[in-house]
């Protein structure tokens, strides 16, 4: 069964789309209709955004390769062309320091060399064994537990949330305050005040957290960036900042993929049943990033801002103007994914973006990748009678934070 099988291509009205643009309700997992209208008809196009700015948005694969790793793309959130996600993001963009996530070459090459180190492929790939213990374990308390479940409450937030503790060094014990601190900084229907408000209080925990590590040091991410902020290589400031990001980034991003990958799959038996029955971690592999493509949960675009004038194709983007990478619609282009719209874990679906594409891409791709994995080639197996427990037009998806998901998702087995 394909989720875009009566998923319509069309509906652009105006000469400047509102963005975020709309998904279509009858087929919530697609892309939204008039971004595939657009990337197919005009794929560097002018949108409209929230404070009336109006920066370039782009929609095609070939596109976004050739744009996001130009220099002259900036992630400088200062610059006042910058299209924030929202008031929240651009009230603080003044008040944070620089980090990899606002920052260019040189300064962005400094940052990134301090935290690359914990998530490149060979240490992550040493999570692989308590990595699986967590899942078995959580697969057991839910089958322990009662039936039917909420598949997000009961093992996909708990997943990487005891994942991203274990690296980063921090107390499992807290994860509720900083899941819904994490989801409240996401939100962009909170109010900027307690935006910024919850922030303060995660960046105050991390800071407590990050001055314990450097008098007791002990095997983990914070202790390692502890340690670096000694050496004068980072000050105490950003590592507050990049724990707040990693601890941020580290589980909701995750969370939403296994319950929504879980649905995707779900909604195509096909495909759930060749994964159910393999043992081949490659074949498991393949199809954690032909998920990550179909779904390309982060519904809110890469954000950028031109430093100079930009001629691609027809279109020059002037220097000063914003720009907006729909990483979704990218990944769902059929001149680099033919039946693009059609969920096939055999396909060869690395090339895909939903982790963006050049010197910013996700750094923990690596780790999410992991975790997917684990999950993908456990819970199945271990629960092949899973099934959803709702009708799909009945789920609540979410469309207020960075990450598109479900604020639940009912299962049975």
């Amino acid at each position: 069964m394909s989720d875009a099988l009566s998923c319509p291509v069309t509906g652009a009205t105006g000469p400047l789309p509102e963005y975020p643009l709309p998904r279509a309700a009858e087929c919530p997992l697609a892309p939204a209709p008039v971004a595939q209208q657009l990337r197919d008809e005009k794929p560097i196009t002018k949108v409209r955004i929230w404070n009336g700015a109006t920066p370039w948005l782009v929609t095609r694969h070939a596109d976004q390769r050739a744009l996001l790793p130009d220099s002259r793309v900036s992630d400088d959130d200062l610059d006042p062309g910058f299209p924030y996600v929202n008031a929240h993001r651009a009230s603080i963009a003044p008040l944070s320091p620089r980090l990899i996530t606002n920052t260019d070459a040189p300064e962005h090459t400094r940052l990134r060399r301090t935290v690359n180190g914990p998530f490149v492929v060979k240490r992550i790939e040493k999570m692989r064994e308590p990595v699986q213990k967590i899942v078995d374990d959580l697969i057991d308390q839910m089958l322990a537990g009662p039936n039917p479940a909420d598949l997000l409450e009961a093992f996909a937030l708990p997943v990487p949330s005891l994942v991203i503790a274990e690296l980063l060094g921090v107390p499992y014990t807290d994860h509720d305050f900083f899941q819904r601190g994490s989801s409240l900084v996401l939100d962009s229907s909170v109010s900027a005040e307690e935006a910024r408000r919850v922030s303060g209080e995660l960046a105050a925990y991390l800071d407590n957290l990050i001055t314990q590590k450097t008098a007791a040091p002990q095997d983990d991410v914070l202790s390692e960036m502890a340690g670096r902020v000694q050496a004068g290589e980072m000050t105490h400031a950003e590592a507050v900042s990049m724990g707040v990001a990693m601890l941020i980034a580290g589980h909701e991003t995750t969370a939403t993929m296994i319950s929504l990958g879980t649905l995707a799959l779900l909604q195509h038996p096909d495909q759930l049943a060749l994964l159910r029955e393999t043992d081949d971690p490659k074949a498991v592999a393949n199809a954690v990033d032909e998920v990550l493509r179909y779904l390309s949960i982060v519904q809110t675009g890469v954000r950028r801002v031109a430093k100079d004038d930009i001629e691609i194709g027809d279109v020059v983007i002037r220097k000063g103007d914003g720009i907006i990478f729909d990483l979704h619609t990218a990944n769902w282009d059929p001149e680099v994914f033919p039946e693009a719209d059609r969920l096939d874990i055999t396909r060869p679906a690395r090339i895909h973006q939903a982790f963006g594409y050049g010197p910013h891409q996700c750094l923990g791709q690596n780790l999410a990748r992991l975790e997917l994995q684990v999950v993908y080639g456990t819970l199945y197996r271990r629960i092949p009678t899973l099934r959803l427990d709702a009708a799909i037009e009945d789920l609540e998806f979410d469309h207020t934070g960075t990450t598109y998901g479900v604020h639940s998702l009912p299962v049975a087995w």
